[in-house]
């Protein structure tokens, strides 16, 4: 098997943990629509682009991952899975009590969680900070965040942009999961975002548009370095992979009846 196919198998499984996770949470349920939109981007991230030990998460060398859109948090226990540094058990531990693996991140070094997150809006002050500090200590690692489109209606996020074209942070990546939901709605009708592009441009920013579930794409702009600070806005599907929760708000949170759960799993079968 070639290492791309690795990488989209991986991906698959991923879907089926978040599924399972999802499931194992009962009633209370789980914000599975905005980790099924990340897969790629996390799959794309763990298994290619981080440098990152599952030996030694904590080595100073490492690239540093911030997830912003925490509720998102599934998708990368998933591929942390996929990259050796969780297991099936911990996958099953998710959201139970005592548990390593809460709902949204919680800054745990050992595991690599750099930031506790949730609150929408701080990754990337948070990801222009880490960055500074790396290039100060002429430390070349590079810093990824992750952010929501619907997040971007936050000002800090603006200022944040401001910030690291200011201070010309070529070691930051964002990457923006573009998939045009948010909690209540969609993200034209809450607050439009368009001119996308032109917004990050005019701040100063090299800009990358591409298929958020394409992992020949996400690749290729991931590994690409500039002479500015870099964001790639991927086009994504909420809810990606599961018929009845693509596209629908209401799976930014949701819980999952037996039936639902069974077929969402066999869709994953047939989708291989």
């Amino acid at each position: 098997m070639s290492e791309y196919a690795q990488i989209a198998s991986s991906a698959r499984e991923m879907r089926r943990d978040i599924i399972r996770m999802t499931y194992s949470t009962g009633r209370t349920g789980a914000h599975v629509g905005g980790a099924l939109s990340l897969v790629e981007i996390m799959a794309a991230l763990y298994l290619e682009i981080l440098h990152i030990s599952s030996s030694d998460p904590e080595d100073d060398r490492r690239d540093r991952l911030i997830l912003s859109k925490g509720h998102g948090v599934m998708a990368q226990y998933a591929a942390m899975r996929q990259a050796g540094l969780l297991t099936e058990e911990d996958l099953l531990s998710y959201k139970k009590h005592n548990t390593n693996l809460s709902a949204h991140p919680s800054m745990n070094p050992a595991l690599g969680i750099e930031f506790s997150s949730g609150s929408l809006g701080q990754g990337l002050s948070q990801g222009v900070g880490s960055a500074l500090a790396l290039r100060r200590k002429g430390n070349n690692s590079r810093v990824f965040v992750i952010l929501g489109d619907g997040e971007c209606d936050e000002g800090s996020i603006w200022e944040a942009a401001m910030s690291a074209s200011h201070f010309n942070l070529t070691n930051l990546v964002a990457i923006v999961d573009e998939n045009q939901l948010q909690y209540d709605g969609t993200t034209s009708l809450t607050m439009n975002l368009a001119p996308f592009g032109d917004k990050w441009r005019s701040f100063g920013w090299a800009v990358d548009e591409v298929d958020g579930h394409d992992l020949s794409a996400l690749l290729k702009v991931l590994s690409l370095q500039f002479s500015r600070p870099h964001v790639i806005l991927a086009r994504t599907v909420k809810g990606k992979g599961v018929s009845f929760m693509e596209n629908e708000p209401k799976w930014h949170n949701g819980r999952l009846t037996q039936e639902q759960f069974e077929q969402a799993m066999a869709e994953q079968e047939e989708s291989q």
